[in-house]
């Protein structure tokens, strides 16, 4: 059976199928340029004027040509690969189309290949443009599709054997980017490790500039090291010439002192033998000044026995300002045998008496009384012409001789003044305490030189009422008197002390004026009707004197006791009496009693009664010691220059003459 026909207009509809889905179908080779961005909407409209000259074939063809010439043609320059986009998958239906086309058409001649590089020429169509045919022509509308469909099986083969140049170019290029890839690997790891080594190399190098800098100052320290080295080389090589200059000097001066020296060696041999008998002579009149002290010390002694070891002085003090002044003849002085350069020693006090009269009724002529005394003081005598009577009595403690020194007289008559001085410490006005311990320290002082060393310790109590109180107590202990005892100072011992009571070590006046000032602070006063601030009490200052001749085993030991005894005043047995009147009556009759036990004692000592009341009282059982035959005792008697007071002058004075004419065994040192 013949196969069934196909009929034209069939065929011409899938002719234009064909070339729809071949338009519509993407390149798989690589265009240059633009053409190469370019999808099937572009295509087709390339393709859309070809479909309205379906009769012109020739002229169809011929315009097709150039475009796929261009195609194969792929710019290259020396020493680039062009890499091609890989070409997009053709579609389900193009293909479909394709081999439909494929199998009804014969297959035309073959296009001989073309050499990578080159471009195919484009056919020369000499005909003529067909006309257009009549609608009813479609045998040769077939035939111009067919022509048309010949030229697109060329035009495919060539394409293809362009796109399979255009891969062997592909393929070669991707092993030139292969390769180039691995040698831009390999240059960049070598590009990294020049790096490191350049960076490693720059670290080094600032490091060698750091060094360098270190050394270039290193080397500028070391030449100014050089330098300063050079300079003092040339000073001490300056100095040796110098020294060696000196040296030669000195090696002639040491020849010539050789020569001296044994000059002087033989100089010191004779000297030396004479520093021998200068010692002797030395250690001779040594010892004979050591005798001449202990004469001196004797005679001294001889000549206050001679004076008496027990002295009155009597001491008349001035008138104050607003006080009356006495009337003339009141009290006198009479000159001594030697006319009046002799210091006076004899007291006229006169008394008139009003209730004694004559027979003509004239008042009776004053009575006077007259006394005499170791040494009499008028008012103008001052404080240092009083001590220095008395300095050489002081000095024979530091002999070892108890001295006792009173101040003896009524309230308001100087005895406080005489004993400690004035207010203000005014050196002119200082009283016999801080005198006689001056006068002490500066012979210590002096006999220091011949080997002697003193020890002084002080103290300071009062007797009021008969009981004993510190002045020296500070703190909780000031106004504690009473917890004071009069002890002996150990079983079988003759010193007596003071329990609780302070013994202070003293060495200059300084220390002395600091315990004056605070044993004044503490001392009972009151207001009496003689004295606006009146002593109430008895005041004992001692001071232990200790000595010690270490190159001769010598020592020392003796007590120097400076009282000033309170007020003493008689009592009016008329006068009426309120509450500080009685106290002022007790404190009276304790300082009475105490005084008349101090004159019972001195009394009985120069009579050497076996019984002395040393015990009746507190102020002659602690002074004990310094009122027995081995002791020397001083009395003050002080009185008032005012005639309103004769009363108790005289009766001060009458007392002193009674302990001036008692005479005291002779006195012995304390010496161990």
């Amino acid at each position: 059976m013949e196969p069934q026909q196909r009929s034209p207009l069939l065929e011409v509809k899938g002719n234009i199928e064909l070339k729809r889905a071949l338009a519509k179908a993407p390149s798989r080779l690589p265009l240059p340029g633009s053409r190469l961005k370019r999808g099937p909407d572009q295509m087709e409209e390339d393709l859309e004027p070809e479909k309205k000259r379906t009769r012109g074939l020739g002229t169809k063809v011929a315009t097709s040509r150039p475009r796929a010439t261009a195609l194969t043609t792929v710019p290259q320059t020396q020493g680039q690969t062009a890499v091609p986009k890989v070409p997009r998958k053709t579609g389900p239906r193009c293909s479909a189309a394709i081999a439909t086309v494929l199998k009804n058409q014969k297959p035309g001649p073959a296009v001989p290949a073309q050499k990578p590089g080159t471009t195919a020429a484009p056919p020369v169509v000499g005909r003529k443009k067909p006309s257009k045919r009549p609608a009813w022509d479609l045998k040769g509308q077939l035939c111009d599709l067919n022509a048309e469909l010949k030229c697109c099986r060329e035009r495919t083969q060539m394409l293809d054997q362009e796109n399979q140049q255009l891969r062997n170019q592909l393929r070669e290029a991707q092993q030139q980017a292969t390769a180039l890839g691995t040698e831009r690997r390999t240059l960049e790891e070598e590009l990294a490790r020049m790096r490191a080594q350049a960076e490693q190399g720059q670290q080094e190098l600032g490091n060698l500039s750091t060094r360098v800098l270190e050394l270039e100052e290193r080397l500028g320290t070391q030449e100014g090291l050089v330098q300063e080295l050079q300079k003092e080389q040339l000073e001490l090589q300056e100095e040796r010439r110098g020294l060696a200059a000196q040296l030669e000097e000195q090696e002639r001066r040491l020849q010539a002192s050789e020569a001296a020296l044994s000059g002087s060696q033989a100089e010191l041999a004779s000297l030396r033998q004479e520093a021998a008998a200068q010692a002797d002579l030395l250690a001779k009149r040594e010892e004979r000044l050591h005798g001449l002290e202990m004469e001196r010390r004797r005679l001294h002694n001889q000549l206050q026995e001679l004076k008496g070891n027990v002295r009155v002085f009597c001491r008349v003090r001035p008138v104050l300002p607003g006080e009356s002044t006495p009337p003339p003849g009141f009290l006198l002085f009479p000159s001594g045998p030697s006319g009046p350069s002799d210091p006076p020693t004899r007291l006229s006090l006169s008394r008139s008496d009003e209730r004694r009269g004559t027979l003509s009724g004239a008042p009776a002529a004053p009575t006077r009384h007259d006394f005499s005394f170791d040494r009499v003081f008028p008012p103008g005598s001052g404080q240092d012409e009083v001590f220095e009577e008395i300095s050489m009595l002081v000095q024979s403690a530091l002999d070892g001789y108890p001295v006792c020194i009173f101040a003896y007289g009524q309230t308001g008559s100087g005895k406080t003044f005489t004993m400690e001085g004035g207010p203000g410490g005014d050196p002119q006005v200082e009283g016999l305490i801080p005198r006689a311990l001056r006068h002490l320290f500066s012979v210590a002082q002096e006999l220091s030189g011949q080997g002697w060393t003193y020890s002084f310790v002080a103290s300071y109590v009062e007797i009021y009422n008969e009981t004993v109180r510190d002045l020296l107590a500070t703190g909780t202990r000031k106004g504690h008197g009473g917890e004071c005892e009069i002890r002996r100072a150990g079983p079988g011992s003759e010193e007596l002390t003071v329990t609780n009571a302070r013994y202070v070590p003293v060495s200059c006046e300084r220390e002395v004026e600091a315990l004056l000032h605070l044993a004044r602070q503490n001392r009972a006063v009151a207001r009496t009707a003689q004295n606006e601030r009146s002593s109430r009490s008895h005041s004992v200052f001692q001071l232990q004197i200790s000595g010690e001749h270490a190159g001769r085993g010598l020592q020392c030991a003796a007590p120097l006791s400076l009282v000033d005894l309170a007020g003493s005043e008689r009592l009016d047995p008329g006068l009426a009496l309120g509450p500080g009147e009685r106290e002022r009556l007790r404190e009276t009759q304790a300082i009475n009693s105490s005084l008349s036990t101090l004159g019972l004692v001195i009394m009985a000592l120069s009579n050497k009664e076996s019984h002395v009341p040393y015990r009746n009282s507190k102020l002659t059982y602690l002074l004990q010691n310094s009122l027995g035959g081995s002791a020397k005792m001083l009395m003050f008697v002080n009185i008032s220059p005012l005639e309103e007071n004769v009363s108790e002058s005289l009766n001060s004075l009458r007392f002193a003459s009674k302990v001036n004419q008692c005479v005291i065994g002779t006195a012995q040192a304390n010496r161990k």
